[in-house]
């Protein structure tokens, strides 16, 4: 697992999500923060994705064996500006979300124990895991495009569970394992 990836709290300006939202003054997160909250991130080499060992060792060690690739931007999107806006709803999920970014950028926020949004920038090369029952949303950057690829343990689902879902049994379970205050709806 590598620390290389780049993480600060967000500011509380809630206009264009794709700007990086840096609070004045900037306040980083110790790549070491990120595992006490579930989130898991190893640097690859997207250009060798198709043959790459460490990927595979990945995969095997977590039981992801279904894989497919997403193109995001306007072009090849069909209502691209609503999936965003889908995207960076507040959700969870039952399963853990694990997406390689391959080409591009985007922004996985998460919350962290005190309710605090961290966004995580993500880029060619990054691999993230985001452990269920964690609120979470994504959005692009400004660069308006990623491609990623997204695994899965058995067959695809991706079920998003707006917040509130205190009571769902991947949130039950998430803040049982790292634990943090419950979380008020918005």
């Amino acid at each position: 697992m590598a620390s290389s990836i780049e993480a600060w709290f967000m500011d509380d300006i809630h206009d264009n999500p794709q700007l990086p939202h840096h609070p004045n003054p900037q306040e980083l997160v110790s790549p070491h923060y990120l595992p006490e909250l579930g989130v898991l991130h190893w640097k690859l080499n997207p250009d060798k994705y198709e043959d790459d060992q460490e990927l595979e060792k990945i995969r095997a060690d977590r039981g992801y064996n279904y894989m497919d690739l997403l193109d995001l931007c306007p072009e090849k999107v069909e209502n691209y500006e609503q999936k965003l806006k889908n995207f960076y709803t507040e959700h969870i999920h039952a399963d853990e979300e694990i997406r390689y970014c391959l080409e591009g950028s985007g922004y996985f926020d998460v919350r962290d124990k005190n309710d605090r949004w961290i966004r995580i920038w993500i880029k060619a090369g990054d691999l993230i895991i985001l452990p269920a029952g964690i609120y979470h949303r994504f959005t692009l950057d400004t660069s308006n495009y990623i491609k990623l690829m997204r695994l899965f343990v058995g067959e695809p689902v991706w079920t998003a569970f707006n917040r509130p879902q205190e009571e769902h049994p991947a949130r039950q379970s998430y803040k049982r394992h790292f634990g943090g205050t419950p979380v008020k709806a918005h």
